[in-house]
């Protein structure tokens, strides 16, 4: 079967930053839903009319993978708006209730970069926003997908973010 919206692909690929630093890997096949909110314009663009076997290699710029940094998503924030026990990288569904700085998203998820005393710095660009990232992507599987899957327009129920455009998970990972 060719890849072709809309689908479903098992993935693994490795990530790695401009200068091919490691990013991530997946060394087991995860399934993406293809045509949907799964993965990145340019990966699918890649990706379509490929079958099982496939290997890709990308380049992906900025504008095409995460977007620019935005010092302007930066934020101080005052410590006791926070639990007692905060740690960096920590994410936070928009900004805390009573929160000080005006003209913030809400629907962003904010990373906590650095804690002092008295702050909290929150960062609510996703971690690879500004870099250009390199792509080795294996096809290990191509299959239909089911009505559920195409209605929700994702495998499984929630988006995956490092390839769709959302920050990390609060649990680290990028996948």
């Amino acid at each position: 079967m060719q890849i072709s919206d809309p689908c479903v692909v098992s993935l693994t690929w490795q990530l790695t930053d401009g200068q091919n630093r490691p990013i991530d890997e997946l060394n087991q096949p995860v399934e993406f839903f293809f045509g949907g909110d799964d993965l990145l314009a340019k990966v699918e663009e890649a990706l379509a009319g490929h079958g099982i076997g496939a290997e890709l290699q990308l380049h992906l710029e900025p504008e095409h993978a995460f977007g620019d940094y935005k010092p302007e998503l930066v934020c101080f924030e005052d410590r006791a708006l926070f639990p007692e026990k905060l740690e960096t990288g920590m994410a936070f569904e928009g900004l805390p209730e009573g929160h000080a700085t005006a003209d913030m998203p809400a629907d962003v998820i904010y990373l906590v970069t650095e804690i002092y005393p008295s702050h909290v710095v929150l960062d609510g660009n996703h971690p690879l926003a500004g870099m250009s990232l390199r792509m080795h992507i294996q096809v290990r599987d191509v299959r239909e997908a089911t009505p559920e899957e195409i209605e929700s327009r994702t495998v499984g129920g929630e988006p995956v973010t490092v390839l769709a455009g959302g920050a990390a998970k609060p649990d680290g990972h990028l996948h």
